[in-house]
């Protein structure tokens, strides 16, 4: 569990961590740099969760060493509703969910934490708007949560 006060704001209890993974955690299908070591470190406080469409068919040999629960979504299924189903049943209160694309905006509004990431691929901008807080990589989105000052100090009011 994951507990942080924010000055200002409801203090956040936190007992997952959901993420897309193309465009937030891997570009092209490919890992970013630093980021299986911090899932390994964060997933000893948080429940790591990957839910992706998949795109590039890499997340599964991606992601095999790194202890997180991976839900391949299927073809033809709105996704943005399967994400949004996804933290519902989680307990959003709980969740701090990231991601980059339009198929994340429902999720990103649901949790009480809602992180976009901003790679290559871009950010849409409904994800945009739907998001507390935009980092530039995946490894800094993770970090809030290794190193939470950072968290109150952005969250603060």
């Amino acid at each position: 569990m994951f507990e942080l006060k924010i000055p200002g704001a409801e203090t956040l209890r936190l007992k997952h961590l959901v993420f897309d993974f193309n465009g937030t955690l891997a570009v092209d299908g490919h890992l970013r740099p630093g980021v299986k070591e911090r899932l390994r470190e964060v997933s000893r406080e948080l429940e790591v969760h990957v839910i992706t469409a998949d795109t590039f068919g890499k997340a599964k040999i991606a992601l095999e060493d790194v202890p997180c629960r991976l839900t391949i979504l299927p073809a033809g299924e709105p996704h943005d509703e399967a994400k949004f189903k996804y933290i519902q049943e989680l307990g959003p209160h709980q969740v701090a969910a990231i991601g980059n694309g339009r198929n994340d905006v429902l999720m990103l509004e649901e949790a009480a934490l809602g992180i976009v990431v901003l790679l290559e691929e871009g950010v849409a901008r409904e994800a945009l708007l739907a998001a507390d807080i935009l980092v530039r990589d995946p490894v800094d989105a993770i970090d809030l949560f290794l190193h939470p000052l950072r968290l109150k100090a952005t969250l603060r009011r």
